[in-house]
């Protein structure tokens, strides 16, 4: 299922018609629906930067970075250098994972032009190719960029406090339960997820 398939209204109205949790969880959301940045080398950057950290503190550090890069585009990155970005708040690692990501796109090892034409494991095969760059990033990119709509981010964080908070009465659910519940949003698990991280956090959650 690619991008041109994610209609929206659909996804929610279908979602809310099966599940009564999200069906509320889609009523306080209102209007408000996922947008896409539209630039594969900012999504990537921006994944990269938020990796393993909370989405405040993910904010944080990419404003350091778009006032250390402006523009913030590969050129300039590689310009910058990794000596650059000290004192952004990115560890070691994620300087050189983004300097080579950088590096990537303008070498034209990395071609983003054909992903839209990908199905959604091809892609994740691809982007996980790239240094730094693992499943969870791979399904960012799918969600905010591509905006597949059923992907389903096992591993992400705030989806499983969403979870654990409005199904299982705090208590952070088992991979298999998670696994699960997922079964029911099918063939769209991206909007669930998106759903329940704005649930969790008013503040949209974008990349």
């Amino acid at each position: 299922m690619n991008a041109a398939s994610c209609d929206w209204g659909l996804g929610a109205q279908t979602l809310a018609e099966r599940d009564p949790v999200m069906a509320a969880m889609i009523a306080r959301a209102g209007e408000a629906r996922l947008t896409s940045r539209g630039d594969a080398f900012l999504t990537l950057a921006r994944s990269i930067v938020g990796q393993q950290i909370s989405v405040k503190a993910a904010d944080t550090v990419w404003g350091r970075l778009r006032e250390r890069v402006d523009p913030l585009l590969p050129q300039h990155l590689v310009a910058v250098g990794i000596d650059g970005l000290v004192g952004c708040g990115l560890s070691q690692r994620k300087m050189l994972y983004l300097d080579q990501l950088a590096r990537g796109f303008l070498s034209g090892a990395l071609q983003p032009e054909s992903w839209p034409g990908m199905d959604d494991d091809s892609v994740i095969r691809a982007l996980c190719e790239i240094r730094g760059i693992g499943r969870w990033t791979a399904e960012m990119f799918l969600i905010f960029n591509l905006q597949r709509p059923d992907v389903f981010p096992l591993d992400d964080v705030g989806l499983q406090r969403a979870v654990a908070q409005s199904y299982c009465a705090g208590v952070k659910p088992t991979r298999a339960e998670l696994q699960a519940l997922g079964e029911r949003w099918r063939p769209w698990r991206s909007l669930a997820t998106w759903y329940l991280w704005r649930d969790l956090d008013p503040v949209p959650v974008a990349y």
